[in-house]
């Protein structure tokens, strides 16, 4: 490796990382963000945050990328020109292509990267983050008794305190405990003037301390008889009572009943699950008119013995007899049968292709997003090389621009492509390949050292008409 390319390729790294970081930090923040309400309130614990957090980073890194190639390459060649170090390469003899070559080799074979990364390591972290998520969507909130409300989050109990004292809440003033856990109702109360409140065992049990109270108890007897049933009322001056708080736990699902799902599976199981629905509905589609033929209704007709009726030698002017309404009320019954079949049957089978058509549009992802690193450099870095800006001003604000026309256009084409409106593959690439016309212009204007919007050919072309005629 030349000393030139060294120098390039160490003035890239830097600002590729920063960006990468940055870019990746404002992702994950913007898509935590969706599920704050399932996080807060739950004491998860750091390790469980921090988990949860590293798993959606692994989700994110894909889509950071191309922008941080956008915008690291852009500040690199916008610094070089900026501190005129582009011309005084250029003057040296080397042209633009080889100053670009070393980061531009690079960014493929990170491209590379990317794509192995997106089809082996993605879908585990989404299997991973996502069952994660949801036995943290299905964890109750942790305990939280507030004055003059009756907490219902221990099962089997109802709680109230009027008032809580102390630095940490444990005093508690004016306590009432409805216990459920027999399953016959309100058939045991517990009043008490004063308490204390602490976790055991590792805050596996809530632990009270009651002072100065009564129970009341109904019990039941043993005939059935309701109107011989008992109640005891019994005084005391300390109980301790102690509840479980094993239902407040993080328990883990098995993580094998969340496979199925597209987003936790690579090329070649999306390749096989995509040709099981496409044969799926090739099937659908064939049994259609099966399917249909039962709510026709068909009679036979002799036309041999209608041919050997007799020849009407008169018209007869007498009115045609009425139709009969139990035929028109069959046929209108067959006819809304008819109808609904083929409605709901028509959605089930669209049902199937927009499935299909979601599992290639995983398959595609894959490689686009991939791509879309060799085509942001290829925006970025003639773009630098023209305007000559570096920083973080400039090159900012353009990456942005171009990262929310590809972000526009790759939804659009999505929504396109799982729709049927267009292939899928059309869909997805048109992003990629729509922006790769662009950067090429940047680079021709590069090249030649254009300013942006400065077209040579159409100065060349109008010179030589100009000779022409004369």
């Amino acid at each position: 490796m030349k000393k030139l390319d060294k120098l390039i390729l160490r003035s890239f790294i830097g600002p590729f990382l920063l960006t990468f970081a940055v870019v990746e930090f404002i992702l994950l923040t913007q898509y935590m963000l969706k599920y704050l309400d399932d996080l807060v309130g739950k004491d998860l614990g750091f390790f469980v945050i921090a988990q949860l957090l590293m798993y959606f980073s692994l989700n994110m890194a894909p889509v950071a990328l191309p922008l941080a190639v956008l915008i690291s390459s852009l500040m690199t060649y916008g610094n070089l020109g900026e501190h005129h170090e582009l011309t005084a390469i250029k003057t040296s003899g080397i042209s633009l292509i080889r100053i670009l070559r070393p980061v531009f080799i690079f960014t493929f074979f990170l491209s590379i990267a990317a794509f192995y990364f997106n089809n082996k390591i993605v879908p585990k972290a989404n299997l991973k983050a996502y069952s994660l998520l949801w036995d943290i969507r299905q964890k109750k909130p942790s305990l939280d008794i507030r004055e003059n409300i009756f907490y219902n989050g221990i099962p089997g109990y109802s709680i109230k305190v009027t008032e809580k004292l102390g630095d940490e809440g444990d005093i508690l003033k004016g306590v009432m405990i409805y216990d459920h856990s027999s399953g016959r109702g309100n058939t045991s109360v517990i009043i008490a003037d004063s308490g204390r409140m602490y976790t055991k065992f590792n805050d596996q049990y809530l632990a009270f301390d009651l002072f100065r109270g009564k129970i009341y108890a109904e019990q039941t007897s043993n005939t059935g008889n309701d109107n011989q049933a008992g109640f005891v009322r019994q005084k005391f001056t300390s109980q301790k009572m102690l509840f479980n708080l094993s239902s407040f736990n993080l328990d883990r699902t098995r993580e094998d009943l969340f496979k199925g799902s597209r987003m936790m599976l690579n090329i070649k199981e999306l390749r096989h699950v995509t040709d099981s629905l496409q044969k799926q509905l090739k099937q659908e589609r064939k049994l259609v008119a099966p399917n249909l033929g039962p709510y026709y209704a068909y009679f036979k007709a002799d036309s041999l013995r209608r041919l050997q009726t007799p020849k009407i030698t008169a018209i007869s002017k007498r009115p045609l007899p009425a139709p009969n309404p139990n035929i028109i009320s069959l046929a209108a019954n067959k006819a809304r049968n008819i109808k609904s079949f083929t409605t709901a049957y028509t959605e089930k089978m669209k049902v199937t292709y927009r499935e299909s058509n979601n599992y290639q549009i995983e398959i595609f992802r894959k490689f686009t997003q991939s791509a879309a690193c060799v085509i942001m450099f290829l925006i970025g870095a003639p773009l630098g090389a023209i305007i000559k800006k570096g920083g973080l001003g400039m090159p900012v604000l353009i990456s942005i621009l171009f990262f929310i026309i590809f972000y526009v256009l790759t939804i659009l084409g999505e929504k396109w492509g799982r729709e049927g409106i267009v292939m899928v593959g059309a869909g997805m690439w048109a992003a990629n390949l729509i922006l790769l016309p662009i950067g090429l212009f940047f680079l021709f204007q590069a090249r030649n050292d254009s300013s942006l919007l400065e077209i040579d050919f159409w100065r060349r072309l109008t010179l030589r008409l100009k000779r022409n005629k004369l």
